[in-house]
């Protein structure tokens, strides 16, 4: 639905954080008559009043009577049409449109590049948007990466191309728009916000309606996942990577077929997983006619986003690494991976989505362990439990925290006493940075609750740390450039 259609209906958004002002704007703009109203918090009340439209009322009680009083709400992407009051609305005529899918509406013939996956997207949306523009393309980054796609809905100069990331909440409202993208990149899929959607299958059938549904002209895939892997796709030219006849590492080595492209070990990509998403990024560049061999050496001046295994730097003899948006256990393992050999104390928990933790448990109680975990948040107290008996079994220190200052220092003291332990082994202790102990935020699960974003967790954890929050959190390249 095009935003034109909405005019002189009865339409309220729903949500007032960065999306909803920007849905606001965005219809303020088409339809400077149109009569708005706003369902929001009572904090945010004065917000709305504070813009002094005279059009646009505030509303703080949520519940399917006020819902239904409307032919259309225009939800932010944090707000589950799975609720029971939005079924119940839903029910009685009032149609919810995504945000995303209004943008998307209006920008459905343009050269647009999506991004999807439980894990990685973010890098793989930047990379794609860095070299894109390293070719001499003007090139959008937007979306879920930290730029909601309607603050860019009239863009003075449109770009060449759009990379658009997009979570689980706004991939069906590609579909819904009737946009077909131009690549629909998939990372992989693994148990994510239950809790918004409802179920883990619902969760699966939302992701990949991106592939399914919107039938992407270009999908690519990564082989390696069994869930992509499986899809059936007859409306979309289907490009896999991670295959040897495809984009693919070999070692620390990117790989076109046969051909050795890139040697990957000093990229600025944290991970054999980003590394991974090269190939994703080079086949879809590929895919839509670019010469992705030439291109890649510019990975080596992509700069990495904040939250996401971010090397702060070394502080007291460690390092600290903000890995914030971590919000699965497989993202916290993929982590551990990154820093094995190093002494480690890993905060952990945060948000309780109802994720399974047995696997990582598994992993602990099998594989290398860190020198002691950390749990704080809503979960906490249940991973605590849970890795108890591998924790005596495998001989390391297992804390429970009440917040995040305290989970810093019980990291600070663990590894204080378990490099004096080395001392007392009669060890050398390490001198390099790559060798020193690591205090790694990587918590496997939201942050709502104690914070309001991962963000800002982060930049608490930077605070704690002892580095500037203000310095180390920007996104680089958000926006047309």
């Amino acid at each position: 639905m095009r935003i034109s259609q909405l005019e002189g209906r009865r339409v309220a958004l729903w949500g007032w954080g960065r999306e909803g002002r920007a849905a606001c704007r965005a219809l303020r703009a088409r339809l400077p008559a149109q009569p708005l109203a706003v369902f929001c918090s009572e904090e945010e009340r004065a917000d709305v009043e504070a813009l002094g439209d005279a059009l646009l009322s505030a509303r703080t009680t949520v519940d399917a009577d006020s819902l239904a009083g409307f032919d259309y709400v225009i939800k932010s992407p944090g707000i589950s049409p799975y609720r029971e009051e939005a079924v119940a609305a839903a029910a009685r005529g009032t149609r919810f449109i995504g945000s995303t899918a209004l943008w998307f509406a209006e920008h459905a013939d343009e050269r647009i590049l999506c991004v999807t996956g439980t894990k990685g997207k973010s890098t793989t949306t930047a990379l794609l948007a860095h070299l894109l523009r390293a070719g001499g393309h003007r090139t959008a980054l937007c979306g879920n990466i930290g730029l909601p796609l309607l603050e860019l809905l009239d863009p003075d100069i449109p770009p060449d191309y759009w990379a658009v990331e997009l979570s689980s909440y706004q991939t069906r409202d590609v579909f819904t728009s009737g946009a077909r993208p131009m690549v629909a990149i998939g990372t992989n899929l693994f148990p994510e916000h239950l809790d918004w959607h409802g179920s883990l299958q619902r969760y699966a059938d939302d992701k990949l309606s991106l592939f399914t549904a919107a039938a992407p002209h270009v999908a690519v895939l990564n082989a390696a996942d069994p869930a992509l892997a499986a899809l059936q796709l007859p409306e979309s030219q289907v490009v896999y990577y991670g295959r040897e006849d495809g984009w693919h590492l070999r070692g620390d080595v990117v790989h076109r077929g046969d051909k050795a492209v890139l040697d990957t070990a000093r990229l600025p990509l944290p991970g054999r997983h980003n590394r991974g998403n090269l190939c994703a990024v080079l086949a879809a560049l590929e895919a839509i006619g670019l010469d992705a061999v030439a291109l890649a050496p510019a990975a080596r001046r992509f700069r990495p986003l904040p939250h996401r295994l971010q090397l702060l730097g070394v502080q007291d003899g460690l390092r600290w690494v903000n890995d914030s948006i971590s919000t699965t256990p497989h993202a916290t393992l993929a982590a551990l991976e990154c820093f094995r050999g190093s002494p480690i104390a890993l905060l952990l928990g945060g948000h309780d989505r109802g994720l399974d933790w047995h696997g990582f448990a598994e992993t602990l109680q099998a594989g290398d362990v860190p020198v002691s975990v950390v749990t704080l948040g809503q979960n906490g107290p249940k991973i605590h439990a849970l890795l108890e008996p591998v924790a005596r079994a495998r001989g390391f220190a297992l804390h429970a925290a009440a917040d995040l200052p305290e989970a810093v220092a019980h990291a600070r003291r663990s590894l204080a006493a378990a490099a004096d332990a080395n001392g007392a082994d009669g060890k050398t202790a390490a001198s390099s940075a790559s060798s020193s102990g690591v205090v790694l935020l990587s918590p496997g699960a939201p942050s709502f609750g104690a914070y309001r974003d991962y963000t800002e967790r982060g930049r608490h954890f930077a605070q704690l740390a002892g580095f500037d929050p203000e310095a180390i959190t920007a996104i680089p390249g958000l926006g047309i450039a």
